[in-house]
């Protein structure tokens, strides 16, 4: 009598798999979808749960003639100041300018959108662009678009911009909440800011240029000094009739003699 095979009775052999987590023979194989990540289950995506690199205040203001924008340079890593020159302020055309305080990522993934919807418009060569108007209303229904799939752009954005004769300031935060103003302050901007830019125009409504670019340079060194995640180095944008102005890095000169005159923090 044969003594017994040591296979005998065992399962069969099954090859293995091309690769763990890939397709095997036989078998329907669902790839994983775009954005996520090895290790995750195919279907599943990944989403902003709370903003890394982030920016902060962005302070709108219109004057007789245009619009004025600026934003500091700072990208803050939590409480570390760590990027310390980024631009959060893009010309999209010669009639509108962007800013955007928040999520960093969110801004340039924000920012590569915007860019090529205006080379697509461009490339119909039909002698139209968009309008600063047009851009706030689609970032109103693409902003809310994200917030109804619970996955909004961790942004709050400022649209500004002379088109037709006309000023234009908006503002669209994450929720696609949007409105027009005058004056417009994102973040911690919206409570020292803004006050100031109001209380301004309600004293003269028309603003000069000049008289607009000193009030705004005015906040940006005091949000310097009240907020902890500003930077005194910053960028200005202008928007006229003649098109979009961008200057920067600008410093601002600041003074912290009076800083042994503040007690009761320690």
């Amino acid at each position: 009598m044969e003594a017994p095979s040591p296979m005998e009775g065992l399962p069969p052999l099954l090859p293995p798999p091309f690769w763990a987590g890939g397709p095997s023979p036989g078998e329907l194989y669902s790839p994983p979808c775009p954005g996520s990540g090895y290790g995750l289950p195919a279907g599943g995506v990944t989403r902003t749960l709370s903003p890394m690199v982030t920016g902060t205040s962005i302070l709108g203001l219109k004057f007789d003639g245009g619009v004025i924008i600026a934003a500091d340079m700072l990208g803050s890593y939590g409480s570390l100041a760590r990027f310390r020159n980024i631009s959060r302020v893009m010309k999209v055309n010669d009639s509108t300018v962007l800013g955007a305080s928040g999520d960093y990522a969110d801004f340039q993934y924000l920012k590569q959108v915007v860019e090529q919807m205006v080379i697509d418009e461009e490339l119909l060569g039909d002698g139209h662009s968009y309008s600063p108007k047009a851009i706030h209303s689609w970032l109103t229904r693409a902003m809310y678009n994200r917030r109804s799939k619970m996955n909004p752009l961790w942004n709050t954005v400022v649209i500004g911009g002379y088109a037709n004769g006309e000023s234009f300031l908006g503002y669209v935060d994450m929720l696609g909440v949007a409105y027009e103003a005058p004056s417009l302050a994102t973040g911690y901007g919206s409570y020292v800011a803004q006050p100031l830019m109001r209380n301004a125009l309600e004293t003269q409504p028309v603003l000069s240029r000049q008289e607009a670019r000193t009030l705004i340079e005015r906040c940006m060194k005091i949000l310097y000094y009240r907020d902890a995640r500003s930077f005194n180095k910053y960028e200005i944008t202008t928007v006229t009739e003649k098109g979009v102005e961008v200057e920067g890095p600008l410093s601002l000169e600041t003074s912290w003699d009076i800083a042994h005159l503040v007690s009761g923090f320690e």
